[in-house]
């Protein structure tokens, strides 16, 4: 049974990590440069996916080009580590959000780009 956040549209979560980010002095430019790093989007590309109200499905499976470097991002992302997720998509997902928590705790974008 699919997880119930890959119906849920990437434009009702996207604000919550801008405001996560923001709430550490961070900026909606560094999240969207962070999103736009690990899924091959342009500012443009990626206000069209908010803008069309995809799901995080959708969101992952059009993305222009994933980057062949998030298979570097490590760590735990609501207590799991993000390496050890067997489900493509939803590992996909927690890639996002463990770069945007490493965002929010300080690590500069060329750390988090790996």
């Amino acid at each position: 049974m699919p997880h119930k956040i890959y119906s849920m549209s990437f434009a009702s979560v996207y604000p919550l990590y801008i405001k996560k980010a923001e709430r550490k002095n961070r900026t909606k430019d560094e999240v969207d440069e962070l999103i736009c790093w690990l899924t091959g989007h342009d500012d443009v590309s990626l206000q069209k996916t908010i803008d069309d109200q995809i799901t995080f499905e959708e969101f992952f499976t059009s993305a222009p080009k994933l980057t062949p470097e998030r298979k570097k991002i490590t760590g735990v992302v609501c207590g799991v580590r993000v390496e050890d997720i067997e489900e493509p998509l939803m590992q996909e997902i927690r890639y996002m959000d463990k770069i945007i928590d490493e965002l929010a705790n300080g690590k500069s974008l060329d750390k988090i780009k790996r």
